[in-house]
């Protein structure tokens, strides 16, 4: 396993860090909890120590089933979580920065956690009118309450942003989509670590799972209850899907110079690309994990690098 340490913290991470929304339940297609809880603790096993995860997330289920999993290895591992999306079944979907909305919504996380803190407490998305120095001011609350240890930010970043500017030294990590399906937030993942010292967090890091090698045109048709089906998850319908599967080919012949799965290469890719940044990957299964778990320790090539590069460029405006 890498590590890297997360800049103006005490935290030390893995690389692969576990995304929690699979853990949700919803919107994946079929699950099992049994199996969900086994795939942290083969996450555990395999040397992953950070998992990501948010209140909203199966409304709940996530953090419920992770907490359940981490069990008494709570101590050994870096929990981050995430507010500010308020869910509800059949409801429609909003957002709450207000002070008493994230004092509830920590209070509701930990019960669900079944843990006394949490160490990176993470704005999923801002809600459009509460100041960020207010949302900092409560935060900076729980913290001194003890109930949070780091703040980290998520789907937010505006170079125009003056509040982000000032307060950018409140955070310690940032999240974002990327991959070799999605490069258009590449520039902004750069200058948050360059420029406002921040620790990059990816998601998405496997397009949904369009870079896992596992699908073709023929096999995409997924159910109703997949988020997947939707036509706004764009990585598998029309044109993008088949620049997709191009990329899925250098993949391939990458994995077998190798011999790691495809999805470990792209993985790698992230790693390789993005220095000092950890890659967020849902998991569902055992075997996901262990897939993943090879994009560990080894590097690509230049020429590699080059040509998942050359194929991935239309990247920049998906």
């Amino acid at each position: 396993m890498e590590f890297i340490n997360i800049k103006h913290s005490s935290l030390k991470v893995s690389r692969l860090c576990m995304g929690g929304c699979p853990l949700g339940g919803y919107g994946w297609g079929k699950t099992d909890e049994a199996n969900l809880i086994r795939s942290v603790l083969t996450a555990l096993d395999c040397g992953v120590n950070f998992f990501d995860t948010a209140d909203t997330y199966g409304l709940g289920t996530s953090e419920r089933l992770l907490g359940k999993a981490l069990g008494a290895r709570r101590a050994d591992v870096v929990i981050q979580d995430k507010f500010g999306v308020k869910a509800a079944a059949g409801q429609p979907t909003s957002y709450d920065n207000s002070r008493d909305y994230i004092i509830k919504a920590c209070e509701a996380s930990l019960k669900r956690l079944n843990t006394d803190y949490i160490d990176i407490y993470v704005i999923h998305y801002r809600d459009g009118k509460t100041p960020l120095g207010d949302v900092v001011e409560t935060l900076e609350y729980l913290k001194q309450c003890g109930k949070i240890r780091y703040f980290g930010l998520s789907n937010i970043y505006d170079e125009n942003d003056a509040e982000l500017l000032e307060y950018k030294d409140k955070f310690v990590t940032f999240q974002d989509e990327y991959s070799l399906a999605c490069r258009k937030n590449e520039k902004e993942m750069f200058k948050l670590r360059d420029e406002y010292g921040l620790t990059p967090l990816t998601w998405g890091s496997l397009g949904q799972g369009i870079l896992s090698g596992k699908y073709n045109e023929n096999n995409v048709n997924f159910s109703s209850n997949d988020r997947r089906s939707r036509e706004i998850y764009v990585n598998f319908h029309g044109e993008k899907l088949k620049r997709n599967l191009k990329i899925v080919e250098i993949l391939r012949k990458i994995a077998d110079t190798h011999r790691v799965p495809i999805s470990a290469v792209a993985v790698r890719f992230i790693l390789d690309y993005i220095t000092n940044c950890a890659v967020m990957v849902g998991i569902k299964t055992p075997e996901q994990i262990r897939q993943n778990i090879k994009a560990m320790d080894w590097h690509l090539t230049k020429e590699e690098m080059d040509s998942l590069l050359i194929i991935s460029s239309d990247g920049y405006s998906n």
